[in-house]
């Protein structure tokens, strides 16, 4: 029977199926300073081993500072998680990326930069946007606290296998159209709740035609229409990127690795229980106008007048929060706060986008323009092509990497009835502090709307 890319890796990990779960063995586990406190003491409470430590690959992102990084954490919570982070891995022998560390970032883009993300692994985290390492060719989702210490202690997790979908994106994007908007456009279709139970596999050329740090984004947002994880059967894309980077193989076992990938594929005929298809022509610069992902148009069309009667309370809820009428444009609309960063859209070819655009410019001086890199090696690299200097000659500041403003656990909040086009993931009421309004939208169209001031209709700058 034929099988697909994602059946392929499920099955190639089960150590033992019993009444309709599965024994799932995890080759990658990554932690972070927010999720693993409770699952070390766990650990200690039940008087259990760290089962392979090695497989664990650990990190601070989530509520570190995003300035100076080499003085001691004031916020009293975050310097409370970090320092546990930081005696937990030197208590049970982690190798630690923490703050100072060269390889220190955001989880899910120091994963992939470093080459510990391959295809045909598996890969949990305590953080839903796990889903952003499917683009090589691997399953990967995030898991809850509870399992998280299943993981520490025995590598596997007891698991029921999710439904499979494809989404196939056929045909060529237009110009001043990236990942971002890719992924915005599916999941303004399918909705918030459109995948559940659901585990998504990206397919066509539209798909194909992406680099791997777009790859990386429509997997990162697979999580924002209920989909278990979201992938992308790995190619000669996938194995450039990979190749050469530290912990990618090397020699022979390099040749090894990339024939065994060269079989991750869906084969004809592979089972899916629902499949879409897509034309890329019908995608347009996208922009989120309400309080959750799905909540998108294409950024010259208005905000839709009327919505089906389940939708309309949380709707109706919605706008108002957001201080929007159905029916009217959000183009004009003027913007205080710009956030370029989160593990959806802080890599280097992110920072390069803003830059070429911003070139020359200015920002519009009554926003406030903040860009945080994804790892300490984006940075570095930004810093190396001269970004950073593009960047603070049009206004811009170039932060220390950290999730940041994505979900404010630390000092970068936006303030409450600001609004702030973000290129995160999520636009939840106060996700980016108490009362702040947060229009998701591509690192492009928030480098046009840092400079305009306002929202614009982008597509007028690639006719």
């Amino acid at each position: 029977m034929a099988k697909s890319l994602f059946d392929k890796i499920w099955d190639a990990h089960v150590v033992r199926s019993m009444g309709g779960l599965d024994v799932f063995y995890i080759d990658k586990h990554l932690i972070h300073e927010v999720t693993s406190p409770q699952a070390f003491d766990e650990l200690e409470a039940r008087n259990l081993s760290l089962f392979r430590k090695e497989q664990i690959v650990a990190t601070a992102d989530h509520n570190v500072p995003t300035k100076n990084q080499h003085l001691p954490i004031e916020e009293p919570l975050s310097r409370m998680q970090v320092d546990k982070l930081t005696d937990n891995c030197r208590k049970w022998n982690i190798e630690l990326f923490g703050l100072g560390h060269e390889n220190q970032g955001i989880v899910h883009v120091i994963g992939p930069e470093l080459g510990i993300t391959q295809p045909g692994m598996t890969i949990v985290c305590g953080d839903s946007h796990t889903s952003t390492h499917g683009a090589f060719g691997a399953i990967a989702f995030g898991i809850g606290t509870s399992q998280v210490t299943q993981v520490m202690a025995s590598q596997c997790l007891l698991l029921s296998r999710p439904k499979r979908m494809r989404i196939t994106v056929d045909g060529e994007l237009k110009k001043g159209v990236g990942a971002k908007d890719l992924i915005l456009y599916i999941i303004s279709k399918l909705g918030t709740g459109g995948a559940t139970g659901y585990f998504v596999e990206y397919a066509g050329s539209a798909v194909r035609s992406l680099s791997m740090e777009g790859r990386m984004t429509v997997c990162n947002m697979s999580i924002e229409m209920g989909a278990r994880g979201g992938m992308i059967a790995p190619d000669e894309t996938t194995f450039e990127y990979i190749k050469g980077r530290p912990f990618a193989p090397k020699g022979e076992r390099w040749e090894q690795a990339v024939a065994y990938w060269k079989t991750l594929y869906s084969e004809e005929g592979a089972p899916f229980e629902q499949e879409l298809h897509y034309d890329a022509r019908d995608i347009n610069p996208m922009i989120t106008y309400g309080t959750n992902p799905g909540m998108g148009i294409a950024i010259n069309q208005p905000i839709p007048s009327q919505v089906s009667a389940s939708e309309a309370v949380s709707f109706d809820k919605s706008l108002k929060y957001m201080g929007f009428n159905p029916g009217e444009t959000l183009v004009g609309k003027p913007i205080n706060y710009v956030f370029i960063g989160s593990c959806t859209n802080s890599r280097i070819e992110d920072l390069r986008t803003v830059a070429e655009f911003v070139k020359g410019k200015q920002k519009a001086p009554h926003v406030e323009a903040i860009i945080v890199p994804g790892s300490k090696q984006v940075e570095k690299q930004a810093r190396e092509e001269g970004i950073d200097r593009i960047l603070a000659e049009a206004g811009f500041e170039l932060r220390e990497p950290g999730c940041s403003a994505c979900l404010a656990m630390n000092e970068d909040k936006i303030p409450a009835g600001a609004y702030c086009v973000s290129t995160s993931n999520r636009n939840f009421e106060g996700r980016q502090g108490p009362g702040s309004r947060t229009l998701l939208a591509s690192p492009l169209v928030a480098a046009v709307t840092a400079v305009e001031g306002k929202i614009v209709d982008i597509t007028q700058y690639f006719n």
